[in-house]
């Protein structure tokens, strides 16, 4: 086996998530790196943050694969005054290159929602939104459960099957409720309350819910419980997977790297304090 350029990695991976498949308003693909400098170690990560990036360097990586985009938004400046900017320039004075796949990687099959989806316990899975260039692929997932469950049993199968946060899971609910047919979105899912509807499923599974989308989702669709998960963790099963997918395409061509996984963390939020019974007054 060969060591790949990074270039070469890079068109194995513009082949697993292709940027066609990415929203319009995304930016995901290749942020720095040196087209043909070597790639023996390649770290993935949901987030490419600071703590990410020392991470990559503590383990010798010269590729960074993160879900998230660096620079989403347009920028004007990438100086190190700014997190972003000093991710940049942490990244390039180091020889580390950062690639991105974000939306592109969640419309895949298997991608983002697929993972979140397997380790909650789902079968029989289906976009929750497919893509109008290929049904197959699309937004969050559809499926069921191998056996019916309780709702609270649900949510703690999910916290059991997701990394701990301070957030943990909230429910809305009926605790004893019968779900089956669940949806799942990895990442923020409010926008896609209609399709969750339309899908007419026992319980949604998603993270980043705001107050009033999901207030109006509850009584728009009542028997619909909501499983909110940490935005970070719902997106973190996917790494593993795209490891996979990666080292194998590679060897297909005669090519090798060693992955690794982020054990980090990025979740932003510290620790929880619950909320005394019998406090509204």
């Amino acid at each position: 086996m060969s060591t790949p350029t990074l270039a070469q990695v890079v068109a194995v991976l513009d082949g697993l998530y292709p940027q066609a498949w990415a929203e319009d308003w995304d930016r995901p693909g290749l942020v720095c790196g040196d087209p043909e400098a070597s790639v023996e170690r390649v770290l993935l990560a949901v987030d490419p943050v600071e703590d990410v990036v020392e991470e990559a360097l503590d383990e010798g990586a010269q590729l960074v694969l993160a879900h998230h985009p660096l620079l989403l938004r347009g920028t004007s400046s990438v100086a190190a005054t700014f997190p972003k900017g000093r991710v940049v320039h942490r990244l390039v004075r180091s020889g580390v290159a950062l690639f991105t796949a974000h939306t592109n990687a969640d419309s895949a099959r298997p991608g983002v929602s697929d993972a979140l989806a397997r380790v909650v316990g789902l079968v029989d899975l289906a976009p929750l939104v497919p893509a109008s260039h290929d049904a197959a692929l699309g937004l969050g997932r559809v499926g069921r459960l191998e056996r019916p469950l309780p709702l609270r049993t649900f949510a703690e199968q999910v916290a059991q099957a997701l990394p701990g946060t301070a957030g943990g899971v909230r429910v809305a609910g009926d605790p004893d409720a019968l779900v089956e047919r669940v949806a799942v979105c990895g990442g923020a899912g409010d926008s896609l309350f209609a399709d969750v509807r339309a899908a007419g499923v026992d319980a949604y599974v998603t993270a980043d819910l705001r107050h009033h989308p999901a207030s109006e989702a509850r009584e728009q669709a009542p028997r619909t419980a909501l499983v909110e998960v940490s935005h970070w963790a719902s997106e973190w099963p996917w790494l593993h997977g795209a490891a996979e997918r990666l080292t194998a395409a590679l060897a297909d061509r005669g090519q090798s790297v060693t992955t690794s996984v982020s054990v980090r963390s990025s979740d932003p939020w510290s620790f929880h304090v619950p909320s005394p019974a019998g406090t509204v007054r």
